[in-house]
């Protein structure tokens, strides 16, 4: 895509940034060292939910707008409501659809289309970084990986992500998944 891979430097002991980092570093072992294809489906998802939640509150305002309070009240609550059900919508949708997910990746073999999700969290306080990585096949049968290391094993002395450290990481993970699919 003529991206230019330019260095990061982080504080290793940042959790945040540490687990961004290496959130990056995942998406890129996928979409340029597997070929896998980026699919954004379950961000258009969120993203969705958002725009009709702000064209009811942009409708409301305009309605407002045109026919003062007492005229425009019932349109309010039913606005102000359906809002509220929308950003409850919302916060379902990122607790147990997204779940973490910060890379969902498509993959082709012939008649075989595999869809890669990788995860992953940092407890508050803590330097281990937890990534879960799920492959769901053609057919719907699910795999799942994890594994639980701190940043010191993907991060050197001066603060930048190592991408041979990550990518031998995540190829195990790979082919175990893979594996334990062509064995059953």
């Amino acid at each position: 895509m003529g991206e230019t891979n330019e260095v990061v430097k982080i504080n290793k002991w940042d959790g945040a940034a540490a687990k961004n980092a290496i959130d990056d570093a995942i998406r890129e072992v996928f979409t340029e060292d597997l070929k896998c294809t980026e699919s954004f489906r379950l961000i258009d998802g969120r993203l969705t939910l958002c725009a009709i939640a702000v064209g009811v509150a942009l409708y409301a305002l305009l309605f407002d707008y045109l026919y003062p309070f007492p005229e425009s009240r019932l349109l309010l609550i039913v606005c102000v409501s359906t809002y509220f059900i929308l950003m409850g919508v919302l916060t379902l949708y990122t607790t147990f659809k997204e779940k973490g997910v910060f890379v969902v990746a498509t993959e082709k073999g012939g008649n075989n289309i595999r869809t890669w999700e990788a995860s992953s969290y940092v407890k508050k306080h803590d330097d281990k970084y937890n990534l879960i990585l799920v492959m769901v096949d053609s057919n719907g049968k699910t795999r799942e990986a994890s594994i639980t290391k701190s940043f010191a094993n993907y991060i050197d002395i001066n603060g930048t992500v190592v991408h041979n450290l990550v990518l031998n990481e995540i190829t195990k993970l790979y082919n175990s998944l893979i594996s334990d699919k062509k064995e059953k």
